[in-house]
């Protein structure tokens, strides 16, 4: 393997692992609102910003990581789109 191929690979792997740290934390964390809201507060459900905004940021960081790879826009995407761009513009 190549210089450039591990620090690509390990560069793609913090970023895995840098998602997984940040939906265990969410996963920890909600829970503890949810309960501290309807322990202290039950008539007014306001869990629901917090879990619905910190999972629309995770959200985010999924397709960052793994879901535009999964709708075809990821880096392989990217190289074909160069390398037929390049095509183009020798011909």
């Amino acid at each position: 393997m190549n210089e450039q191929g591990y620090f690509k690979a390990h560069k793609r792997m913090r970023a895995i692992k840098g998602f997984y740290s940040h939906l265990s934390v969410y996963c920890t964390i909600i829970p503890v609102i949810i309960f501290v809201n309807l322990k202290y507060e039950p008539n007014f459900h306001w869990f629901w910003f917090s879990t619905l905004g910190w999972g629309l940021g995770l959200f985010c960081h999924w397709m960052r990581i793994f879901g535009f790879n999964l709708l075809g826009f990821g880096q392989n995407w990217e190289d074909k789109k160069i390398r037929q761009l390049m095509e183009e513009e020798v011909k």
